[in-house]
């Protein structure tokens, strides 16, 4: 992937302005007013981009996020507040619309996902935690999901074992020059390697989401970057179930952020992310040890980790 181009998308503040939130109501004019242009200007945008009215696609997405809500505990009365309805018996007819049942019966059904049919693939991400369903068997054999749950969780222990490094030794240089790929930036100190390892994910969910540049700003420190891969960790593994459930890893995305645009399998774009995740983990690992950081409990073997996954069984 080469360098991409700096700078705001205009259709992401658009779609920014559809599905954020508005303290007086979501009339179409209040939308507007945000993303600075008029209602005709603004639906005509929003319609032509996205495939969708702006009412009809921040509908859609409420309604997936209230089903995510659902399936997680929350109550069809205060689900069916947070998504904007005047009542529960309202909601309930449009979930059981969209999703062919009412919403109480959502949470019995996790299995089916939390999303819309959706022309423009903008949906509903969970905002900040990684779900791994309880009730999912490790299954040894899924060899796909096995290497992408290993990946995000042992990225999240390495992660977690920087936390307790000293900001001195965190961003030290130990290998002055060094460049995992060519186009990707300097990674001479732990620092460099954590942030890297934590946001890589992002530039490829933005272009096959097709999203705008993603944010690399903020800090930088080993807390802050694990938070943040939770959060891209919770929308890759989203990602990854989609495509497999719909056997699209010979699907090919056209990356426009790319300067000059290239083209992805996500079968490549899969294989990509898990190598080069592999080696900076390895890498974090002798940053680890050469800190004074002991990391025997961070065996990074697939095999031992899916036996601890599955309670030893397999």
């Amino acid at each position: 992937m080469n360098e991409r181009r700096p700078g705001r998308d205009r259709v992401r503040q658009l779609l920014d302005a559809v599905l954020g939130e508005h303290e007086n109501g979501t009339a179409l004019e209040q939308i507007a007013a945000t993303a600075y242009s008029s209602t005709f200007h603004f639906s005509r945008q929003v319609s032509s981009t996205a495939g969708e009215s702006p009412a009809a696609l921040r509908r859609r997405v409420l309604l997936e996020r209230a089903a995510w809500e659902l399936q997680r505990g929350q109550s069809v009365t205060d689900t069916a507040i947070s998504a904007g309805y005047e009542s529960v018996d309202g909601f309930s007819r449009a979930f059981a619309r969209e999703f062919g049942c009412p919403p109480s019966v959502m949470p019995t059904r996790r299995e089916r996902g939390h999303w819309l049919p959706s022309a423009n693939g903008i949906h509903f991400h969970s905002p900040t935690v990684l779900y791994v369903d309880a009730d999912q068997e490790q299954s040894a054999g899924d060899v796909v999901a096995l290497m992408v749950r290993h990946d995000l969780e042992d990225t999240d222990a390495v992660l977690a074992a920087a936390e307790t490094v000293s900001d001195e030794e965190y961003r030290r240089i130990r290998m002055p020059g060094r460049r995992v790929l060519a186009w990707s930036g300097d990674e001479t100190s732990f620092a460099d390697v954590l942030r890297h390892l934590a946001l890589d994910k992002l530039p490829w969910l933005a272009s096959i989401e097709g999203q705008d540049e993603p944010d690399f700003g903020g800090s930088d420190d080993a807390v802050s970057l694990r938070r943040r891969h939770t959060e891209v960790a919770s929308r890759w593994l989203a990602m990854t179930r989609d495509v497999e459930r719909r056997g699209a890893w010979g699907d090919r995305v056209i990356d426009a952020l790319c300067d000059p645009p290239e083209s992805f399998l996500l079968s490549q774009i899969l294989a990509h992310v898990l190598t080069f995740s592999a080696h900076r983990r390895q890498l974090a690992r002798w940053m680890l040890t050469s800190c004074g950081v002991d990391v025997s409990h961070l065996d990074p073997d697939p095999i031992m980790w899916h036996r601890r996954a599955s309670g030893g069984n397999q």
